[in-house]
């Protein structure tokens, strides 16, 4: 008799990403029987639900980026908007989506390293102020279709 396979783990890059995104991957996991690891950098407010776990590792400067990195393994996803951390993930094997519903993957993550790298300079020179625009509506909507589809390959692949 083989063991049961583990449920599909789901890691979120938890500082960073909006609740709303979080909620939707907490709906997935519950409907889809998955796990989900949020990883923070200070204290958060887990969700009640016996699939969620958190983890919160010592501050400094990318320690959970350092911890998703170590213990993400290929055929999971994280969620996260870190670009760099992205890249560290894609090149391990691991699956990685940004909150607003775009995938990382080997094909842009060139393309995607570059556009951050010149946004990061045009604001380090005064030249471009802000960040993103707030997460909305269509941000949510985009998220929950990418991770629809990115789930049920992940689980296909399994």
């Amino acid at each position: 008799m083989s063991e049961p396979a583990l449920p599909l783990r789901v890691w979120i890059d938890a500082d960073a990403c909006p609740r709303a995104a979080r909620d939707q991957v907490v709906k997935f996991a519950l409907k889809r029987g998955l796990e989900v690891v949020l990883v923070a950098g200070q204290s958060q407010v887990k969700p009640a639900f016996a699939c969620v776990r958190l983890i919160v590792v010592p501050s400094g400067p990318d320690a959970a980026d350092d911890y998703l990195v170590e213990h993400a393994q290929p055929g999971e996803l994280v969620i996260c908007s870190d670009v760099p951390l992205a890249d560290r993930l894609v090149k391990k094997g691991v699956a990685a989506l940004d909150p607003r519903g775009r995938e990382f993957d080997p094909r842009n993550m060139g393309e995607r390293l570059a556009v951050r790298n010149l946004f990061t300079d045009l604001r380090e020179q005064g030249q471009m102020y802000g960040g993103q625009a707030a997460y909305g509506e269509r941000d949510r909507q985009a998220f929950a279709n990418a991770l629809d589809r990115l789930l049920t390959r992940l689980m296909r692949e399994r």
